[in-house]
């Protein structure tokens, strides 16, 4: 059976097409921008809305020409939290993409099957990916799910709301720190409960932080990598307090990530020092491996 995942980002679209977890047939990323401008009014504003439309054509015509038997689209943040993100769904399905718009804590479920079909979690361990209009926590063990939650604090929301200076401003920075000590309160609590030893970062930016450690060259054909801790505390301050022309300098550093990599660093140092945790790794799976797996259960079962 040939399967078809499409991931509707906030920042990026997503296709996979795929046989199993290791037979992949094809895989692209576009940067849609699904969340430019207005996401933090809950608007899709036209011009995102027609690169959406646009890519998601794109996607059809390659699903088309590999014959696929099952296609599973999914919009998360940016779709779900728009007033008008309706009217994004009713303009896919005119292309023959039929999406679902679903839940935080289904996009969490997602992530996790992803990241468990890594090998990762071998002990307690609590899964973080940081998207453009929400970041998923889930802290986990070999036996499953023990708490999980989405909160609307993605790198794009935070840097239209707070990033307005080159360099960071100490006041900008501060004002993210308060917000995330009144936001994540339940996840302090669940990690104090659960006391996970391990962080793993899905896909996203934490592939753009083990490029950026591994002399700017991109981890790839492996579902997961270690992060040296140390290593990456010395890169963070470096991506807080640098420029935009600084970091766009940088190899290993996409584009899509020059500004929003900043903010990636400061939630991914927040996390590490409340929640106490010293080990940090990468996964390469995330929310479309996860659905892929899920798909692959389905019709075996």
């Amino acid at each position: 059976m040939r399967l078809a995942v499409i991931d509707l980002g906030t920042n990026t679209f997503h296709l996979l097409i795929a046989e199993g977890i290791d037979k992949i047939l094809y895989k692209t990323t576009v940067p849609v921008l699904l969340g430019q401008g207005r996401i933090n009014q809950h608007i899709i504003i036209p011009e995102a809305m027609e690169r959406g439309i646009r890519t998601l054509s794109q996607f059809k015509a390659t699903i088309d020409s590999y014959q696929v038997d099952v296609v599973k689209a999914v919009a998360t943040s940016a779709v779900r939290s728009a007033e008008n993100g309706q009217e994004f769904v009713d303009k896919a399905a005119e292309t023959g993409i039929h999406i679902e718009v679903i839940s935080g804590e289904a996009e969490a479920g997602y992530i996790f099957k992803g990241v468990m079909a890594t090998g990762l979690i071998q002990q307690t361990t609590l899964v973080m990916d940081i998207g453009g209009g929400s970041t998923e926590f889930i802290i986990c063990n070999p036996q499953g799910e023990l708490w999980k939650k989405s909160y609307n604090i993605g790198a794009a929301r935070l840097m239209q709301a707070y990033f307005h200076a080159d360099p960071l401003g100490e006041d900008e920075h501060r004002s993210i720190l308060n917000l995330l000590d009144n936001t994540l309160t339940d996840l302090k609590v669940a990690c104090a409960a659960h006391t996970p030893s391990l962080l793993v970062g899905s896909a996203g930016a934490f592939e753009s932080f083990a490029a950026l450690l591994n002399d700017g060259n991109e981890i790839s054909g492996v579902p997961s990598a270690s992060l040296d801790i140390d290593q990456y505390k010395t890169l963070s301050k470096h991506l807080i307090t640098s420029t935009h022309q600084e970091r766009a300098g940088m190899k290993g550093l996409i584009s899509l990530r020059v500004d929003m990599i900043v903010i990636a660093a400061i939630i991914t140092d927040y996390v590490l020092e409340h929640m106490d945790i010293n080990r940090l790794s990468l996964s390469a799976y995330d929310l479309k491996w996860g659905i892929l797996a899920d798909q692959l259960l389905r019709k075996q079962g």
